[in-house]
């Protein structure tokens, strides 16, 4: 139950955020002065944001991609859901280390 609650609300999240991604990228390309427009330009480097995007879509994926075996007749679901959780975090402590280590100063 907790792979279907959070597939829904990470693929909500998704939408969201890369709205917010997109608008924060065409707010960092103008070149209007306003105090507005520059808030929102400092969202699109933001690491709470790249950090939130980064892990709805590795774990949308991967429970996505877990769903699809469900659906193709694998029948286990608690081994899946564990394999597909492990590597979701091993994937996203690999990108935090690589983001914090060569992107965030």
């Amino acid at each position: 139950m907790f792979v279907w609650i959070f597939h829904r609300i990470s693929g909500i999240a998704l939408f969201g955020l890369l709205a917010l991604q997109l608008c924060s990228g065409l707010c960092q390309a103008s070149i209007s002065e306003r105090a507005w427009v520059q808030a929102v330009a400092a969202l699109h480097q933001h690491p709470a944001v790249v950090c939130t995007l980064v892990f709805c879509v590795i774990f949308h994926a991967l429970y996505g991609l877990r769903t699809i075996a469900l659906d193709l007749g694998v029948k286990r679901e608690r081994l899946l859901f564990w394999v597909f959780t492990v590597l979701g975090w091993l994937l996203f402590a690999g990108f935090l280390a690589g983001y914090f280590a060569y992107f965030v100063t």
